[in-house]
């Protein structure tokens, strides 16, 4: 090992303790306390000099102070002539000058006595000063210490813990109280996933049961001929369909919780118009109205994603409804966004129902009894929505059915640059540049037909 790889592991070792914030907070009260009082200490002595420097350079009496002064007499001897000068002269002139070194002496004595003392008293303040900070600081970040060790120990398995900090309601118990908010989100999170997936995996394994038992019972008969083998062939193939729409749909729920990166503007009041225009047929077969009231307006998101929002609520509407009922789908422009409006009429849907329907494989009536849809389509309306930033309310209407608002964000708006006012010489004209020179018009292409319904 080299002396420089010994010596750097020396200086790693002997390192410095981590600067903590209560190490900090600490040191930040010291050195104020120490500005502030070595501030002080020099205001005091210099306040202290000026008032000794003007108490012996003003008038005082002579040592002897008992003789008579200038221009008086005792009665004994002739009067004390007055001193040449302008009267009022200062005392420095007067005193001797022995005298007068002996002030100046004891006044430096006294400044230097006064600033030795005082440097005394702060150091001392400072080094108490330091030890209350430090433990000040301590009791101050107590809290926070108790967030971290509950953060270390907390997992997936004991989200159920909380810190519930006492105290005063200051900004160490608003993180105390938000990290607990946190928490109890992250356990609801983590119950709805959990919960999830045990329904996805029995969702998924009832088609696949289906089909081994209809695999099995046909292999199992003797007397199975060519139309049995085909009806149970049939039913095989029905339960796998059954499976791929279960994973399409899954699929599109995961795709619509990733988000979207790019978002284009579309016309919504078309795309409403095609996806009614494609479930005219299954309206009639269930002897159902399907209207539509479209008004111009125009959404800013992912086109695709969108129609399966809205085939996802006009099935849901068609589905749960009654015979000879209607389906009203509508489009408004408003302030800010562009709002898609689903009514129905049908059965009468409690409101504490209202905010279960949006969880995966939930399903209006008894869910053994209905298995017209998956459960999935009103989560997947729910996750796109948020994947655009749009609005999704539901209200129950009192004579049954269910009315759906989304409301899309509007595109942003593109304001012109200042015009330029390109001037030119007369007669002559300037060709235009290849990237200004008119194209062919654009070709404003229908989109996608509506993809195959949707199941919830």
């Amino acid at each position: 090992m080299s002396p420089l790889s010994r010596l750097t592991a020396r200086l790693a070792h002997s390192a410095l303790p981590r600067r903590t914030v209560r190490l900090k907070l600490t040191l930040l009260y010291g050195a104020l306390f120490l500005l502030s009082g070595a501030a002080l200490l020099t205001i005091t002595y210099l306040l202290v000099l000026g008032a000794g420097g003007g108490s012996l350079s003003g008038g005082q009496p002579a040592p002897d102070g008992g003789g008579p002064r200038a221009g008086e007499t005792d009665g004994h001897s002739p009067p004390v002539p007055p001193p040449r000068g302008r009267i009022g002269e200062s005392t420095r002139d007067v005193l001797p000058a022995a005298a007068r070194e002996i002030m100046e002496l004891q006044r430096d004595a006294m400044l230097h006595d006064l600033l030795v003392q005082s440097a005394i008293a702060l150091g001392l303040m400072s080094v108490i000063s330091i030890a209350l900070g430090w433990v000040v600081s301590g009791r101050i970040l107590r809290p926070l210490r108790t967030v971290i060790g509950a953060a270390r120990e907390i997992s997936a398995t004991s989200l159920h813990q909380r810190l519930a900090l006492d105290g005063p309601s200051d900004e160490l118990k608003e993180l105390g109280d938000t990290f607990d908010g946190l928490l109890g989100r992250l356990e609801t999170s983590f119950e709805a996933q959990r919960r999830f997936v045990a329904n996805a995996s029995h969702e998924l394994r009832t088609p696949l049961a289906r089909q081994r038992t209809l695999g099995q019972l046909a292999l199992s008969d003797p007397d199975a001929d060519v139309a049995s083998l085909r009806a149970a062939h049939e039913r095989i193939l029905a339960a796998g369909a059954q499976q791929e729409r279960m994973i399409e749909a899954l699929l599109t729920l995961a795709r619509s919780h990733a988000g979207i990166e790019v978002r284009r503007p579309f016309d919504l009041d078309r795309l409403a118009r095609e996806v009614v225009a494609a479930r005219r047929t299954d309206a009639e077969q269930r002897r159902v109205t399907l209207r539509c009231a479209p008004a111009a307006t125009v959404a800013a998101g992912h086109r695709p994603l969108a129609e399966r929002l809205v085939i996802n609520l006009v099935d849901n509407a068609l589905r749960h409804n009654e015979p000879y009922g209607w389906v009203e789908v509508a489009t408004a422009d408003e302030p800010g966004r562009a709002v898609l409006t689903v009514a129905n009429s049908g059965p009468v849907v409690p409101p504490s129902a209202l905010d279960q329907m949006f969880q995966p494989f939930q399903r209006l009536g008894d869910p053994r009894t209905n298995k017209d849809g998956l459960g999935l389509g009103l989560s997947i309306v729910q996750a796109i929505a948020v994947a655009h930033d749009a609005t999704l309310a539901v209200e129950a209407r009192p004579e049954g059915g269910l009315v759906f608002t989304v409301g899309f964000p509007h595109p942003p708006v593109h304001r012109p640059g200042p015009a330029t006012d390109h001037r030119q010489a007369p007669g002559h004209q300037r060709e235009p540049s290849p990237a200004h020179r008119p194209g062919p018009p654009v070709a404003h292409r229908p989109g996608p037909p509506p993809q195959r319904r949707g199941e919830r």
